[in-house]
């Protein structure tokens, strides 16, 4: 049983990141009072020095990284072996959680993401769904999600140019985005001779390039700094707060209230429900002692892996199977976004990308989603084109020798010196569905150090994925080309492990027999339990999740204040 017990709160959230702390602003400005359980501790600016070697390679040491101790285990399907495990968890714990290190890449989904199913089938036919695909439309639409969008983009602070306003096309921005009520709150992040040289080569082959939207200050604003374009974001946090992740801009005001009690340190071991069958509060550890939170309603926040396993490991005579899983759809569904299938370039000149950040380049929307005919293809989606600005030197010297020098000696070394800023990749985000033998679960036999299982991937990509790297790949190439690249390599399409671009395991959706949670986020089998994160998503889109997954939690928490009396327990 557990030694001690805090006081009641209206809600605790489990997990402070990108999600958990973007919920907690709304709910405490209602006037609820919240806790919010966080495994990490509090960073300050002096942890984020731009060390390559203890971010990138060593994994933020410094941290407590409890995400490390329970890395998930990775098969291709079910009758393969375990692949190895990572050495360290892409994913991070803090305050802030990943939105500390990640790129800040801040997309909207396509309204087209929202309706695969129904998109498809009025343009090409119901034959062109994959087939074993697990796909369902979204129980809501672009229109419905705007308004968060909004909200999230003022409050954390995104910088980008808008190419749909109100309906009104402006080629400066993404001339496919769905409309939006207003510009983005700060100009984009500065332009570069590398990214000029990418929107020419672009315009040349007639796509419409634009630049990409970021979570960073392109200019000063609320009170912190604009960017200072030294690099290291990639894994690396921001010295001059100049990157929005949460723990700069909706947790501090949220504490500010007065109604947000941040615990840190404190790893949840499971949810607890009373005899009726809804949640009741959290059970964690902290300092050697286990607690329970109780809480009137539960948010959990944890990231796809964790919420998956958080709920398979809260069993009790209500769910033996695991919370809201007596229908067996937690875990199901799972997909990680299709990265691979990339293009590395050389160039005959020096980039001079030594200087800025993974979020700072060009992007082409011209082959993502049902942007172009897919008539005489094979495949449904498509894939965002991204080429940025950031350069380290350890990762410099990693590079493709294009079979033009060997990988080691001083012929090798000479290869690097004259190479190192020559050479760049492209980032290729495509469209990834669902299929019914992608799934998480336990695993059987690695525990994590408090004895609990660690979650199993198991997961492939199928033919659709495949075809959708193949297409997208070969305008890369095109794309390069026509900068001037005079060597490119093409990269494979291989099993996808633990990722930060991982979506589903407890799906949103009408129907309570396919989905975990209900069109607003929560449980259909428990009313009071709300999920956020990406593991409520059925499609990927083709950009980087944390504006969605952030979107979504907004209006999880708005949902929540307007319906507080049938949500919350008595």
């Amino acid at each position: 049983m557990p030694t001690s017990q805090p006081s009641p709160a209206d809600v605790v959230i489990i997990g402070l990141g990108a999600a958990g702390g973007v919920a907690a602003l709304p709910l405490a400005r209602a006037g609820l009072t919240v806790v919010g359980l966080e495994a990490g501790r509090r960073h300050s600016p002096a942890d984020f020095a731009p060390d390559e070697l203890r971010n990138n390679v060593r994994g933020w040491p410094h941290a407590v990284q409890k995400a490390n101790r329970e890395i998930p285990t990775h098969r291709p399907n079910a009758s393969s072996p375990t692949l190895p495990r990572l050495a360290v968890h892409p994913m991070m714990n803090a305050v802030g959680g990943t939105s500390l290190h990640y790129w800040a890449q801040s997309w909207r989904l396509n309204p087209w993401d929202f309706k695969v199913v129904s998109e498809t089938t009025r343009r090409y036919g119901a034959s062109r769904v994959p087939r074993g695909s697990t796909i369902e439309d979204w129980p809501l639409d672009y229109a419905e999600l705007e308004p968060y969008y909004d909200a999230v983009e003022y409050e954390i602070g995104v910088s980008g140019k808008a190419g749909n306003v109100n309906g009104t096309i402006d080629p400066r921005g993404n001339v496919f985005e769905g409309p939006r009520r207003r510009e983005y709150p700060m100009p984009p992040l500065r332009r570069t001779g590398f990214t000029e040289m990418m929107a020419d080569a672009a315009r040349s082959l007639g796509w419409r390039p634009f630049p990409g939207p970021a979570a960073i200050n392109s200019q000063p604003n609320q009170d912190r700094s604009a960017c200072m374009y030294h690099g290291y974001c990639d894994r690396g946090g921001c010295h001059v707060s100049a990157k929005n992740s949460t723990a700069v801009t909706t947790i501090p005001r949220a504490e500010a209230t007065g109604r947000l009690t941040v615990v840190t340190e404190a790893t949840v071991t499971r949810i607890e429900v009373d005899a009726r069958g809804r949640a009741s509060g959290v059970r964690y550890l902290k300092d050697g002692r286990e607690l329970f939170q109780p809480a009137r309603v539960v948010l959990l926040a944890s990231y796809v892996y964790e919420n998956v396993r958080l709920l398979l490991l809260s069993t009790s005579p209500a769910f033996p199977r695991g919370l809201s899983n007596n229908r067996g759809q937690v875990g199901r569904h799972y997909f990680a976004h299709n990265l691979g299938g990339g293009a590395t370039a050389l160039f005959p000149r020096d980039l001079n990308t030594w200087y800025g950040l993974p979020a700072q380049g060009t992007a082409v929307d011209d082959w993502a989603d049902d942007n172009f005919d897919h008539s005489g293809l094979d495949f449904i989606g498509g894939g965002n084109l991204f080429l940025y600005s950031d350069r380290r030197p350890i990762a410099a010297a990693n590079m493709n020798t294009f079979g033009k020098a060997p990988q080691w000696g001083s012929r090798w070394k000479a290869f690097v010196s004259e190479n190192a800023d020559r050479w760049k990749n492209a980032y290729l985000q495509k469209t990834t569905l669902p299929y019914e033998d992608n799934y998480l679960d336990l695993d059987p036999v690695v525990k994590d150090p408090l004895g609990f299982p660690v979650c199993r991937i198991t997961f492939d990509f199928k033919e659709n994925e495949r075809r959708v790297a193949a297409f997208v790949q070969e305008k890369a190439v095109q794309w390069l080309q026509a900068a001037g690249a005079i060597a490119i390599e093409r990269g494979s399409v291989n099993p996808t492990g633990p990722t930060t671009h991982a979506y589903g395991g407890t799906r949103m959706g009408f129907d309570a027999e396919t989905n975990v949670v209900d069109r607003w986020g929560f449980s259909h089998e428990v009313p009071n339990l709300g999920i956020l994160g990406a593991s409520v998503m059925g499609t990927s889109g083709s950009r980087n999740p944390t504006l969605t997954v952030q979107a979504l939690a907004w209006r999880t928490a708005d949902h929540l204040v307007k319906s507080w009396s049938q949500r919350a327990d008595a």
